[in-house]
């Protein structure tokens, strides 16, 4: 069958040189990444660019350059894992006949911190967003690079900015709790900090290496192994369960129990990934069944779609899913 090939022209306004050599990129780089990522040709003169491909391609490429111009006027550079963002958004967005400059409203929400806005982009990093400001004990469950423990801590920060919490607890099991962990050196917070790893970058990025340890030194962010939350009950706290996949049931009913008054619970984790000797252990696994229809407590779901990393992070874990489908299937 031959493919039907489409073309539009696109303006883009208000005229900004800046905006718009933000927006092309050092040597065009950005447009050719446009071009490749979605397979079009782009044609550029000045404010003016015509774009030619397939028709759902051409349009996905009209709105990720109208989306990305309004990025460009606010960033004074527009980075090139930016543009790769706003072309997954593009890439996994139905496309309707809709004028182009509602998709800055619809694919979009920003958390705004002191040193930086954080930009969640996408139906389901936008759902989970919306899920932590409403509910008390939020679940977000799917593969890694999908921002799911990212995003939590950025409400956590913003949270404590803006005085709604007096302070962060981050906890992640630690799956080799026993004698392994007693063999590495140093007191109990150098033992665990490269478990905690992750969660420390986001920390450092949001905030800046000398406040984290300054919120640390004072208590007011604590990062916690999950085996030393037993017997606590947390008050005004933005608490933090990574990697929750690898809990046990009576851990993550331990941890579910914890919260207190005036305070919020986010649990990430994906179900693919667990480190238990027998993955029917897993709390999070257990959790899901149990909890899935009780009041006040959130799911979102993220898919292989989602993964906001280097594309070929999505291409790995479309083909690791793909396999254990057929896998699953072969056995039944």
């Amino acid at each position: 069958m031959e493919t039907t090939y489409y073309s539009e022209t696109l303006v883009l306004s208000p005229e900004n040189n800046k905006s718009l050599q933000n927006l092309c990129g050092h040597c065009d780089e950005h447009l050719h990444l446009i071009e490749k990522r979605l397979e079009v040709n782009i044609k550029q003169r000045g404010y003016t660019f015509s774009i030619s491909g397939e028709y759902s391609a051409v349009k996905k490429a009209c709105n990720a350059l109208a989306e990305l111009y309004i990025t460009a006027e606010k960033d004074s550079a527009l980075l090139l894992n930016e543009v790769h963002l706003q072309l997954q958004v593009a890439k996994n967005k139905p496309q309707s006949n809709d004028d182009i400059n509602s998709t800055h409203q619809d694919t979009r929400m920003e958390i705004r911190i002191k040193r930086a806005v954080i930009t969640a982009r996408g139906e389901s990093q936008m759902q989970y967003l919306k899920n932590i400001a409403k509910y008390d004990i939020n679940f977000g469950v799917g593969p890694a690079g999908t921002g799911k423990t990212y995003l939590a801590v950025a409400c956590a920060v913003q949270a404590l900015e803006t005085a709604r919490v007096s302070r962060i607890v981050l906890v992640r099991p630690i799956v080799e709790a026993g004698e392994k962990l007693g063999f590495l050196p140093g007191d109990l917070a150098q033992k665990v900090h490269p478990y905690l790893q992750p969660l420390y970058d986001a920390l450092y990025e949001m905030l800046g290496f000398d406040q984290v340890a300054h919120l640390m030194e004072s208590g007011i962010i604590e990062l916690v192994p999950l085996a030393y939350m037993r017997g606590r009950s947390l008050n005004d706290s933005f608490i933090i369960l990574d990697e929750g996949q690898n809990t046990t049931m009576e851990q993550m009913k331990m941890f579910l129990t914890r919260l207190g008054f005036n305070s919020k619970a986010v649990i990430t984790g994906d179900i693919t990934q667990i480190d238990l000797s027998n993955r029917r252990d897993s709390g999070l696994i257990h959790a899901i069944e149990v909890l899935n229809n009780v009041s006040g407590i959130s799911f979102t779901q993220f898919q292989p779609s989602d993964v906001v990393r280097h594309p070929l992070v999505q291409s790995v874990v479309e083909a690791y899913e793909s396999y254990n489908q057929l896998n699953n299937k072969a056995n039944k």
